[in-house]
């Protein structure tokens, strides 16, 4: 039994790892351990990794030879691929007991190959028993400020949002063609001290503007250790192509967050500018963010992963080194 993977506040009911009493009897602990296999071991994966050290056998796919000593000090081992060569991914194949799916899709195209890649190498051999997907709440489009619960019809109004859909869908129909437990994460902004870029301080330094009231839209939060918390989860506690919103609690519009980040960091709050003016003052992929508003419901996270979050709202979560 596991109890609480990081930590006894990490969730409400004890977390369970598959017995070791088994056919595989006496065989080394290394070979009875879950193997779980990390895709895309940047940031939030490296806290996933380090959330399940010592508890399972950690794999983690990189395309790049100076990241494999860094993943063997961290007790992970590196396995050298590409997502966007098939062959050089063939090696996975009925390699792990789990997989976290964290890797982002191509920057351009119509929908994602890569994931279409990772998903035919996996149905290869034994299928793993489950899998996280760690999509976004993009998908979602413009809600114009009302609740975003998982039914919700998906919209999205970015090629980028729309190549996460074309992702879900195939990670939803792996998961029913192979009975692989597929748990797909639809994530908001991921915020950290401790991560690069990880709080609004660089950008209230630059004083960034943001839009005023009239024209500001709502924006939803997740702090990266919660979230690698709710990758966790949904390993093992998540249910069969189900979809999860992970988010905090915090219900702010965006221009409100970031006068809430000056006030906690002593610094001057942004100028507000009206919609057409920011056309003007700010890039394309900042008025992107600026253009949907929605307010998620993690109800579901909460209810079936038994997720109780560590940084409930963005004011714990920025305040906490």
């Amino acid at each position: 039994m596991l109890f609480g993977i990081l930590g006894a506040t990490c969730f409400t009911q004890p977390l369970i790892l598959p017995s070791n009493q088994s056919p595989l009897g006496a065989l080394p602990a290394r070979f009875r351990r879950e193997r779980v296999l990390i895709i895309g071991c940047g940031d939030v994966g490296l806290r996933v990794a380090r959330a399940l050290k010592g508890r399972v056998q950690l794999m983690a796919l990189t395309s790049s030879s100076r990241r494999i000593d860094e993943l063997r000090s961290l007790g992970i081992i590196p396995l050298t691929g590409n997502l966007d060569a098939r062959p050089s991914l063939l090696r996975l194949a009925g390699l792990a007991n789990r997989v976290v799916h964290l890797a982002p899709p191509p920057g351009d195209g119509a929908g994602d190959p890569r994931t279409r890649a990772l998903m035919a190498v996996l149905r290869l051999r034994r299928a793993p028993a489950s899998l996280v997907y760690g999509s976004t709440s993009g998908v979602y489009g413009d809600c114009q400020g009302e609740i975003a619960i998982e039914k919700r019809a998906t919209r999205a109004t970015t090629e980028r949002a729309g190549r996460r859909i074309d992702a879900e869908s195939v990670v939803r129909w792996h998961g029913r063609v192979t009975g692989v437990r597929s748990a797909i994460l639809r994530i908001p902004g991921i915020y950290a001290p401790d991560r690069e870029g990880g709080t609004p301080q660089a950008r209230l330094l630059k004083r960034t503007p943001v839009l005023q009231v009239a024209d500001d839209v709502y924006t939803n939060h997740i702090h990266a250790d919660d979230l690698a918390r709710a990758c966790v989860a949904a390993l093992w506690r998540g249910l069969p192509q189900r979809i999860y919103n992970v988010n905090d609690d915090t219900q702010l519009k965006m221009g409100d967050y970031f006068d809430l980040a000056a006030d906690l960091y002593g610094l001057e709050r942004p100028p507000r500018v009206t919609r057409s003016e920011a056309k003007t003052l700010l890039s394309p992929m900042l008025l992107s963010f600026m253009s949907e508003s929605r307010r998620m419901d993690n109800t579901r996270m909460k209810r079936e992963l038994k997720l109780v979050l560590r940084y409930p709202t963005v004011v714990t979560g920025l305040l906490r080194k």
